[in-house]
Formats: C-alpha cells, sequence, structure tokens
C-alpha cells in the first residue's frame, strides 16, 4: 500500500471519527481547489434535481437520498488528493480518464442501488399517500406529520435498510480501490469486516456523515459546496485507520 504522507495511523475509538473530519478539513485547507470544484460541481447538480422535481417532491425526496447513496463514487478523485498531498485537478482527471474497471463496476452497483431507492421511495409516496405529494410542505402535512405510525416511518426504515449496507460497502472500498490494486469484492469484503470490527464508531461516523450531509441541505445545497469534500477527505483518513492494521500501513 503507498503510505499516505498526510498522516500516520491510530487505533480506532469513538473519538475517531472527529479526528477524521480533522484531518479532512487540513486536507482541504492544504489543497482546496479539488475539493470545491467537486463540491461545486455536485452541489449544482443537486439545485438541477431540485429544478427538475420542483412539482413532484414525492419524486424528488427519492431523488436526493438516491443521489447520496451514488456521492461517495463522485468523490473519489478526492481520495488521491488526500493520497498525495501535491495532487490537483490533474491527477484526479487522470484517475477518472484511466478507465479503471473496478471503480466503474462500483459506480454502476451504486447507481443500481439509487435508481432502485429512487424506485421505491417514488412508488410508496404516491401509492400510500393520501394526497397528492407536489410540494416539500406536501410531504411534511401528508407524511411526516400525520399522526398515525405508518407512511413516513417505512419510508425512513426502507430507506434505512439500504442505506446501511450500502455505507459498510464503501466506507473502506472507495478509497482502497484507489490506493491498492484489490478487486470489488475483496475492497468490499475489508469494508465490511472493519464496520464489523469497529461498530461503535461506525455507528458514529455514519451519524456524523448524515448529520453534516442534512446541514447542507438546510443551507439550500450552499453548504454541500465545502462538506462534500470535507467528508471526502476524512473518508480517506477513516480508511487508513480502519485498515492500518490489517494491510500494514
Amino acid at each position: 500500500m503507498t503510505d499516505s504522507p498526510t498522516t500516520s495511523t491510530r487505533p480506532v475509538s469513538l473519538q475517531s471519527p472527529m479526528r477524521w473530519l480533522a484531518l479532512g478539513w487540513a486536507d482541504l485547507r492544504r489543497n482546496p481547489v479539488p475539493g470545491l470544484v467537486h463540491g461545486l460541481l455536485l452541489t449544482a447538480f443537486g439545485w438541477l434535481l431540485l429544478w427538475a422535481a420542483r412539482d413532484q417532491f414525492w419524486l424528488l425526496a427519492g431523488a436526493f437520498s438516491g443521489f447520496l447513496i451514488v456521492a461517495p463514487i463522485l468523490a473519489t478523485g478526492l481520495y488521491q488528493v488526500s493520497r498525495q498531498r501535491s495532487a490537483g485537478l490533474g491527477e484526479v482527471i487522470q484517475l477518472w480518464r484511466s478507465g479503471d474497471g473496478r471503480l466503474v463496476k462500483f459506480g454502476l452497483l451504486l447507481g443500481l442501488a439509487g435508481t432502485g431507492w429512487v424506485l421505491t421511495s417514488a412508488g410508496l409516496i404516491t401509492l400510500w399517500s393520501p394526497a397528492p405529494i407536489l410540494k416539500p410542505l406536501d410531504f411534511l402535512r401528508h407524511v411526516v406529520l400525520v399522526r398515525e405510525i405508518g407512511l413516513f416511518e417505512v419510508w425512513l426504515l426502507l430507506g434505512a435498510l439500504l442505506a446501511a449496507p450500502v455505507f459498510a460497502s464503501t466506507v473502506v472500498a472507495l478509497p482502497m480501490l484507489v490506493d491498492t490494486r484489490a478487486s470489488v469484492m475483496e475492497a468490499v469484503a475489508e469494508s465490511w469486516r472493519a464496520v464489523a470490527s469497529h461498530p461503535g464508531p461506525m455507528v458514529m461516523w455514519a451519524v456524523v456523515i448524515a448529520l453534516l450531509v442534512g446541514l447542507g441541505m438546510l443551507t439550500a445545497l450552499l453548504g454541500l459546496i465545502v462538506l462534500i469534500p470535507l467528508l471526502a477527505h476524512a473518508s480517506w483518513h477513516a480508511y487508513r485507520d480502519l485498515t492500518a492494521h490489517r494491510l500494514g500501513s
């Protein structure tokens, strides 16, 4: 494995997610251009989703959460920036132009998962909701704020059931594919082993990611310009700590 020049590894604990964020922030400040370009592009895509489904919130709710499933593969180039301190947009573009079949395969799998969730979410909301869901206010009124337990809870449960295995499969696998020549199956297996070995810190890390992404969305997506690269860089350092013992970093 190529040694990272940006940090040494440490044992994983409940405090590790805060360390990963601090290291990710240091990477972003040291080399901001690649990260901010990624953040701007992904945020612009989010705005495009908002515009395209502005009157179809039943679709938008699933589209946004499905987009978050695919987002880790779209930020893969930032792992290279954390891996090589001097890497810039040229190295990121070179990584994507390399046509690495492993990243293509993983991206297609995440795309299928995201599409499956979009269709499931849209079908669930349109079939179960007592009224058409066209605006965010409709979603709040008829799905979130209803007194009866039902649609919203099922929607959240199904989303969590999909998000959990996607998180477990990607948290180590994607940076590992950039850092090593491991196959997709080897990287996914290592990712699951890392999660199983550190359940507490991994739950904490998943919660931190969800809260920061939620915060970014509450700022009309503007916060995602910084939060997306921050989380991508931090994920590299999470990978380093999680695999240090097994892979000899």
